[in-house]
């Protein structure tokens, strides 16, 4: 990964021919970098030393896997990938064989082992290349070498057990000054930028929308939540965690020093290239803090409805209710639920230049032109409530607010509504009817609720089958279908069933699934609905009033995606809970 490949010795194996153009001139010709990356990367270099191009993959330009990819070609060296990576056994084996200790290969971070197969000897590293490191094995063994390219996070993987005597990590608690001076310059060393770094790019290269750093007695803990489920990314020695939690601190512009309280903080960061919204929450525990990063990747296309999981004849339904002239209308569902992209959508397709739009979000997740758009600033008192007090005074038409959490803004919202305004809001409920008790609850009276609220939607995101995913064997399917909710039954039997089970392969992390699809519920508000609002029904009776007119659950949606092939039967258990134990008869 540099700019000059350096000459091994003739006693050592024959090395590939390496492609003479600089490596920086390579990475620009391809689009990977932009010149002025180039300009930061070298500047860096001259002043730090090291490989350009782990220094511009330590300035976010590139992620270090691109990198590998053109460094391969360069090169003419294979890339070692995780699944064909050796067993730890190999490789102490080896390193017991050729007598060489283990520590100086970890600081090389390099690795060799003897393949079980064809008995050859198999040296990865970040540089392979590197003289010194076929130097050890040709002192002890005659043995032809291959050389491979190695992501730095798979040599510690590798070699972590090299680092659980390490030292323990220090006693920082207390948040003096000096410790926190101490706690900048872990944060600002190489290899913790570097391991950041990685955690950031192996992120977003498996879509990761929140990353958990956890801190345990002998360990510390990555973790990535993907489509919605948690799994242990990386495991790494607890001494090195207060490094890293101080870079990540660093980054969001946190306090670094303080460790006894709560913290938020947010960024803009640049990782593999690409700008993404960092947003950090610290919470102290048992042995540090724990730490949570949402990645909000920016980017300037909205999917469409369809693409989200909206079916046409639901798209219609949203359609009808955001055009409304006045109004209220709410989408509910669970953070992380893919409200904010579904209103996004809408007021996209309301943004036809003849309205005036503004928005009051916490944060604003994706700019839209055309679009006033306000951010919620809760420090200096620009909350929910008074930024849609101000909102009201710059003659809007449409009015998105970010979420209804309180009597004030709901107060607001009602009455920004009965003004001749159209509001676009969300609240937090398991249901979308149960956004009406909700108001209520809140204070709103429920003559003016039904004077105002136009319609409830909610919505759940579920995992979309993997292209690896196998057709249901015939007594799968049977059992499928006997499954199915007796009112879902003679609309299923319109189209064909396709039912598909996970499998699992590389292109999904063996999960079975990759990526994710929505599951609605919409209920315009109807005359027996309104007048249900009026008697104060709860939930279960909206619900049955709803069915009258057709209402369909999120968990009748997901039956009738799952029977399509789009997700399987067991996603809609897992996010129904309860809910999936419907009459079947």
């Amino acid at each position: 990964m540099t700019d000059t490949v350096e000459t091994v010795a003739i006693r050592f194996p024959a090395l590939p021919a390496p492609d003479r153009r600089r490596l920086g001139e390579l990475l620009v010709e391809r689009g990977l970098i932009r010149p002025a990356d180039l300009t930061n990367g070298l500047t860096l270099q001259q002043q730090n030393g090291g490989l350009l191009g782990l220094n511009l993959v330590r300035l976010g330009a590139i992620s270090e896997a691109q990198l590998l990819e053109v460094v391969s070609e360069q090169l003419d060296l294979p890339i070692l990938l995780a699944e064909d990576g050796p067993r730890p056994d190999q490789v102490a084996g080896f390193l017991a064989e050729i007598r060489s200790p283990l520590s100086w290969w970890a600081e090389a971070e390099a690795v060799a082992w003897r393949d079980d197969e064809t008995g050859r000897v198999r040296l990865a590293g970040v540089q392979p290349l590197d003289p010194q490191l076929a130097e050890r094995i040709a002192q002890v063994s005659d043995d032809p070498i291959d050389f491979l390219l190695a992501q730095r996070s798979l040599i510690e993987a590798l070699t972590q057990d090299l680092h659980a005597d390490a030292a323990p990590g220090l006693d920082l608690m207390s948040g003096t000054g000096a410790d926190a001076a101490r706690l900048r310059e872990l944060a600002q060393e190489a290899p913790t930028i570097d391991f950041v770094n990685s955690v950031f790019a192996e992120a977003l290269a498996r879509r990761a929308s929140d990353v958990h750093v956890e801190p345990y007695e002998d360990r510390f803990l990555v973790r990535m939540r993907i489509d919605g489920v948690l799994s242990t990314a990386r495991a790494a020695p607890r001494a090195n965690f207060e490094a890293v939690a101080s870079r990540i601190k660093l980054l969001s512009q946190m306090d670094i020093g303080e460790r006894r309280l709560p913290q938020d903080g947010r960024q803009t960061i640049r990782v593999s290239g690409q700008e993404i919204d960092l947003r950090v929450s610290t919470l102290p525990c048992s042995w540090g803090e724990s730490i949570v990063l949402r990645l909000l990747g920016k980017t300037s296309r909205l999917p469409e409805l369809s693409e989200l999981g909206v079916s046409p004849a639901q798209e219609r339904t949203f359609l009808t209710l955001s055009e409304h002239p006045n109004g209220v209308f709410l989408i509910t569902g669970p953070t992380g639920s893919g409200k904010t992209t579904t209103i996004y959508r809408l007021l996209s397709h309301l943004n036809d230049g003849e309205r005036k739009i503004i928005t009051v979000e916490d944060p604003v997740e994706l700019d839209l032109p055309g679009v006033i758009q306000v951010r919620v600033r809760s420090e200096i008192g620009l909350t929910f409530a008074a930024g849609l007090r101000s909102i009201l005074r710059q003659d809007p038409d449409v009015i998105m607010v970010g979420e209804i959490r309180d009597p004030e803004t709901a107060r607001i919202a009602v009455q920004a509504a009965l003004t001749g305004h159209l509001v676009i809001s969300t609240v937090h409920t398991n249901t979308a009817l149960a956004a009406i008790p909700r108001l209520l609850d809140l204070g709103i009276e429920d003559y003016l609720l039904a004077d105002v609220l136009r319609g409830v939607a909610g919505q759940r995101l579920v995992r979309r089958l993997c292209d690896c995913a196998r057709p249901s064997t015939p007594e799968e399917a049977a059992a499928h279908e006997r499954s199915l909710p007796a009112h879902l039954r003679p609309l299923a039997e319109r189209e064909p069933a396709a039912w598909r089970e996970p499998v699992g392969c590389p292109k999904c992390g063996q999960s079975g699934f990759r990526g994710r699809v929505g599951v609605y519920e919409i209920a315009p508000m109807s005359p027996a609905l309104i007048a249900g609002l009026r008697d104060s029904a709860d939930e279960d009776r909206l619900t049955a009033t709803a069915r009258g007119d057709g209402f369909l659950s999120f968990v009748d949606d997901g039956y009738l995606k799952a029977r399509r092939g789009e997700t399987a039967l067991s996603e809609i258990h897992r996010i129904a809970g309860g809910d999936a134990g419907v009459e079947t008869v």
